[in-house]
């Protein structure tokens, strides 16, 4: 029964030196550990973006008309109080910042070339931080009486003609 386990192991022992060794990794200057920074965001944001995208779905669908309820109407109720627009620019922060972090870490992994990984991971971060611009502007600016001539919201066009 021995020999067979020794040759098993054997045979396991010329596979594994087969495989190649892992890159050396970048030497690490002083200062704040950026890498277990980005892990521990990965983690915390993570939590935070199921609880804010159910509350968002469960809001959005469940209550109320759910899904046929939804429109332009039912949109600038929700961006008319500070609430959601807190709760959607949150929810759009995390999940860009947490979607650019996790892109940087496959580039980091995967791009072998110094100055390809820099302009990539430069581009995602440049990408994302365009993208939380313009989506804080949209909520924080959203104005619905924007082009309002008929709607089929009468609250709507009473809102809009009073201010």
């Amino acid at each position: 029964m021995s020999f067979v386990h020794d040759a098993q192991e054997r045979e396991l022992d010329a596979h594994l030196a087969d495989i190649a060794a892992p890159r050396s990794p970048r030497p690490r200057g002083r200062g704040r550990n950026l890498e277990k920074l980005g892990w521990l965001y990965m983690r915390i944001s993570g939590v935070l973006l199921v609880v804010l995208i159910f509350g968002h779905l469960f809001v959005n669908l469940m209550l109320g008309e759910g899904i046929h309820g939804i429109d332009f109407a039912f949109v600038a109720g929700k961006f008319a109080t500070p609430f959601w627009q807190w709760w959607d620019v949150l929810m759009l922060w995390l999940a860009l910042i947490h979607g650019a972090n996790g892109m940087r870490t496959i580039v980091n992994d995967y791009v072998t070339g110094e100055t390809t990984r820099k302009v990539l991971v430069w581009a995602l971060w440049l990408a994302a931080g365009f993208l939380i611009l313009l989506g804080t502007l949209v909520v924080f600016t959203f104005d619905p009486c924007l082009g309002i001539e008929n709607s089929t919201t009468d609250w709507l066009i009473e809102m809009c003609s009073a201010a």
